[in-house]
């Protein structure tokens, strides 16, 4: 905006300028050209008395000789023959032809004629005998010229001086309106980084001021809407200690075994995750992309440790189950809750919208660069995936609120992957979670070929 406005100022200025410098310079010249020929005039009719009187050559050549033009050596008179005679009698240098001569003769008006290194002024006098003389008065071209190029470097300085003048004017103007409209940038870019307490100095021009009043307006209701969101979403999951407890107590009667032992440990974690929520919900710094790169966990160890608490459940359900992949370590840049959550999302997904006995494997795969996850089932698929990556439910799926897919997106875009939903080798569906290895947190997945090895024939109740 800044030199836009610099470029137009300038642009502008600049055609005023030659709008009045070049017919003023031309009218300086005009003017210095009749200033030049009215002094000749003059010097021309210093002689008039003179010639009225007398045409005696001593008394004339005198009368020349007394005039600056005459001294210079610039003056020349032009009697009639005497006589009737052919020819003129010239007094001094003369340099008009004779053709020149006899045409102001016979006008009887005064005139110029072209002579070289300048111009001759012609002016007819009458004599006393009824004769025309002609007194010559050579003009060089420097007098015509003369104080021109001063006058021209005079109207040239002045012109720059305009120039420059509404350049830094216009400087100025745009520094007044652009510094406001680069805090405000500022300011949105620190804002979507996550610094919420930033604010813009209400200044400048009454656009940017009432923007800025917008802005802060804006900002101050994000701090405040983020503050509710914490807040409903810590006392929600407050809420859940009651039910909670009477689950924990119940799982404490149970006694002793397999099942009973698996019922406490998931009423433990399900403790612990609402208490992580509570503390995340309470926290004021919220998650921006400019937060250091999270410590990272054992992809095959989070996925055994959830297999097995899911496995209890798939063998009541009668559920054939499958995992390859996760017997050596394999670290990714997830932290390790954030793992578990993801794989409980995928896996509780299965049980929830598949019949049971339907099958179901997990198998990931190392590359160089990532980790894939493979889930498949052998249910009915998934018929819309745009729809089932979308947040929030939309009132047509009874029993799911539409986070499941959404945190495990979140995770894997976390590290420059994404989730994609497809068709499984045994007719169901199969999400695939691409887990960047070497990328920054948010970056977008790159464009690659990422085509993961499956393996054949239909899920057992194996590991590996």
């Amino acid at each position: 905006m800044r030199w836009a406005l610099i470029k137009v100022c300038l642009a502008v200025t600049g055609m005023v300028v030659l709008a009045f410098a070049v017919p003023l310079a031309l009218v300086v010249k005009e003017m210095a050209s009749d200033r030049a020929f009215s002094q000749a005039e003059r010097q021309a009719n210093a002689l008039g008395p003179t010639l009225s009187i007398t045409t005696d050559r001593e008394q004339l050549l005198q009368a020349v000789l007394s005039t600056e033009a005459g001294a210079a050596g610039r003056m020349a008179v032009h009697l009639p023959a005497s006589g009737g005679g052919g020819g003129d009698a010239e007094m001094g240098r003369a340099r008009a032809d004779h053709e020149a001569v006899e045409i102001a003769r016979e006008l009887k008006h005064a005139g110029v004629t072209a002579v070289p290194g300048g111009s001759a002024f012609l002016q007819p006098f009458a004599l006393g005998s009824g004769k025309i003389c002609i007194v010559e008065v050579f003009v060089p071209e420097a007098e015509v010229g003369r104080g021109v190029a001063f006058a021209w470097l005079v109207l040239a300085g002045v012109g720059i001086a305009l120039v420059t003048g509404s350049v830094l004017v216009a400087d100025r103007l745009g520094i007044r309106m652009t510094r406001p409209a680069e805090r405000l940038a500022g300011a949105a870019q620190q804002l979507g980084r996550g610094s919420l307490e930033v604010r813009v100095p209400e200044e400048g021009p009454g656009e940017l001021r009432r923007a800025a009043q917008a802005f802060n307006a804006m900002a101050g209701q994000v701090v405040e809407l983020l503050a509710n969101e914490r807040e409903l979403a810590a006392d929600l999951s407050h809420r859940l200690r009651t039910p909670l407890t009477v689950l924990r107590l119940n799982a404490a009667s149970l006694g002793e075994g397999t099942a009973a032992e698996q019922t406490r440990a998931a009423v433990a974690h399900l403790e612990r995750e609402v208490d992580t929520i509570i503390r995340a919900a309470r926290d004021a710094k919220p998650r921006t992309a400019g937060q250091p790169p999270v410590a990272g966990c054992d992809a095959s160890e989070v996925i055994r440790e959830r297999m097995n608490f899911w496995a209890a459940l798939a063998e009541d359900e009668g559920r054939a189950i499958s995992v390859a992949g996760a017997g050596a370590p394999v670290f990714v840049p997830v932290q390790r809750t954030d793992m578990a959550a993801a794989l409980d999302a995928l896996l509780g997904n299965v049980f929830q919208h598949t019949p049971e006995g339907t099958a179901f494997s997990l198998d990931m795969h190392r590359s160089q660069d990532a980790v894939i996850i493979l889930v498949s089932d052998a249910g009915p698929g998934i018929a819309d995936p745009e729809a089932a990556l979308a947040r929030g439910n939309d009132g047509g799926r009874d029993g799911s609120t539409g986070l499941g897919l959404d945190i495990v997106r979140q995770m894997a875009e976390a590290t420059g992957g994404d989730v994609r939903i497809g068709r499984s080798m045994y007719g169901g569906a199969e999400i695939r979670v691409w887990i960047q290895l070497n990328a920054l947190p948010g970056e977008q997945p790159r464009r690659r070929d990422r085509r993961t090895p499956r393996r054949r024939g239909r899920p057992g109740v194996t590991s590996g």
